[in-house]
């Protein structure tokens, strides 16, 4: 019989294969995670209760993330990460308003989308933040201070009105935030058991005019 040759190309297939599934879920546990440590605290969760939301045995948990409190770090981690990534449309050369306005409308999208992953980020800033104090002095510091530059540069420019462009990443994460953490008085006030699109999308106008009218920037774009 002639051996079986096993193409470098059948094995990168292979190696792709294996690291989507991988990915996949990672993504499933993760998500999981938002939603039971969101309900029950760093401390009330268990990876059993995880590992069923997230329709996985409790051994592809240990597997992937070794431990519940590196499982914890890893959905703080992510929640960070995707909570930044709509700042790089903030540069130089762009349109303030228009990447004013799409930073703002990114993070209301992850308020809607991802209200658990919200939760349990604001839970362990009530705790004093010891899992991700060192990203938020150092990588979140950064970061902000890179782009408050930038606003800092329009605002020099005569681009948009004068405000504290530090300050000004504060107010649209305490503004879009409010929308996942404090939901449930949100409904309340409104007189809904709980918010539908409608209500997100009335809260994006007005959180996106509130903060660009304060901006300087409820002109056309360029303007």
């Amino acid at each position: 019989m002639r051996p079986v040759v096993i193409s470098q190309s059948a094995t990168l297939i292979e190696s792709v294969a294996k690291g989507q599934i991988r990915q996949a879920n990672e993504t499933v546990i993760l998500t999981a995670a938002e939603r039971v440590f969101a309900g029950a605290g760093f401390g009330g969760a268990t990876m059993a209760a995880i590992a069923e939301a997230a329709c996985l045995p409790k051994a592809n948990l240990h597997y992937y993330f070794g431990s519940k409190q590196a499982l914890y770090r890893a959905v703080l981690a992510r929640t960070l990460e995707d909570w930044l990534v709509p700042t790089h449309g903030i540069t130089p050369d762009a349109d303030a308003r228009v990447a004013i306005e799409a930073y703002i409308r990114a993070k209301m999208a992850l308020s809607v989308q991802r209200p658990h992953a919200s939760k349990v980020f604001a839970n362990e800033l009530l705790h004093g933040a010891p899992m991700v104090k060192s990203l938020l002095g150092k990588e979140l510091r950064e970061l902000v201070r890179a782009k408050a530059a930038v606003i800092d540069g329009w605002i020099h420019a005569g681009r948009m009105a004068p405000v504290d462009s530090t300050h000004l990443f504060f107010t649209i994460w305490a503004a879009t935030q409010t929308y996942a953490d404090f939901d449930v008085q949100v409904s309340a006030v409104l007189g809904v058991s709980e918010l539908a699109s409608q209500d997100y999308a009335r809260a994006t106008e007005h959180v996106v005019s509130m903060i660009l009218r304060g901006c300087g920037l409820m002109g056309s774009p360029g303007s």
